[in-house]
């Protein structure tokens, strides 16, 4: 998620490079690295994604990357269903251009729609997929920009339920993934995105599902605890509060343990990459050499 309101327009140069970098051609080449695919997140564009563009080609030249403009800005917040639909027709097309397989880069937000895309989307080629800084296991609380308290009219956390885990809250894209570890009933019993992305919520597609997700070939989870928005911050790696808000690490979730959408089979096979970087501000993650460098460099070949 990301909290900036607005953003000055783009100069006409940089508006211009961004719409070359926005139209791949069929068959074109990417040199010796495969295509990177950015799915933005929460409030955001892809001219947010220019910083972290221009670093992964100087880093790997001939490298195309492809930040997807489509759910921009306060679009962003269309519930997370319609925005797999949208994010995934449009990763989809560029996959089939590119049949060796693509990179998926996803911040925040995007990192749970990119997660959907995934297990949804039968024989996709996506080789790694970098979760930047995403709320895998749910969002738990108000932020450092008090983004709870304008989209929700001056609720608390401890109020958002009554919103979320209601008809209202099937209109707004936050509300898929409030995880309230003090209502996990209503959670369990009214959302329809992330209690089935992880299967905390039994349902018919889950082995197909699972299989889906489990054909990539690295997952990569990147977080920190200076964040200041993924709250708990180890909700980017799979922790999670339990009903004392203490946090619960991965492998100690039930969704790990029993294994519901892949993510211990992949922890197996050595296929889980977590990096913590801490000093790093939530809209800072995508800007930050070090955590290009340290975090993803190794995994865009």
């Amino acid at each position: 998620m990301k909290t900036r309101r607005g953003s000055p327009a783009l100069p006409p140069l940089q508006l211009l490079r961004l719409l070359l970098l926005l139209l791949p051609l069929p068959g074109a080449s990417t040199g010796p690295y495969k295509p990177v695919i950015i799915v933005h997140g929460l409030f955001d564009a892809p001219k947010q994604f220019m910083k972290l563009t221009e670093i992964i080609q100087k880093e790997h030249p001939g490298t195309l990357v492809v930040p997807i403009s489509l759910y921009d800005n306060y679009a962003s917040l269309t519930p997370m269903w319609k925005q797999v639909q949208g994010f995934g027709s449009k990763i989809n097309s560029i996959m089939n251009m590119y049949p060796d397989g693509v990179h998926l880069l996803c911040f925040s937000q995007g990192g749970l729609v990119c997660r959907a895309v995934l297990s949804t989307m039968p024989h996709h080629n996506v080789h790694t997929f970098i979760s930047l800084s995403s709320p895998q296991a749910g969002q738990y609380g108000d932020t450092d920009a008090k983004y709870l308290w304008w989209i929700f009219h001056g609720c608390l956390k401890k109020e958002v339920y009554h919103i979320c885990y209601h008809k209202l809250g099937k209109k707004v894209s936050i509300c898929d993934y409030w995880n309230d570890p003090h209502h996990r009933p209503d959670y369990l019993k009214n959302n329809d995105f992330l209690a089935l992305l992880n299967g905390d919520k039994p349902h018919s597609n889950m082995t197909a599902w699972r299989d889906n997700f489990l054909r990539i070939k690295k997952l990569v989870l990147i977080g920190g605890p200076d964040d200041g928005v993924i709250t708990p911050w180890q909700s980017s790696h799979f922790g999670f509060y339990d009903s004392n808000e203490e946090v619960v690490e991965m492998r100690n979730q039930t969704f790990y343990r029993k294994d519901t959408f892949g993510l211990k089979t992949l922890d197996a096979r050595g296929d889980v990459s977590v990096c913590v970087q801490p000093g790093v501000k939530h809209t800072s993650w995508h800007s930050n050499f070090t955590v290009f460098r340290t975090c993803m460099e190794k995994w865009l070949t």
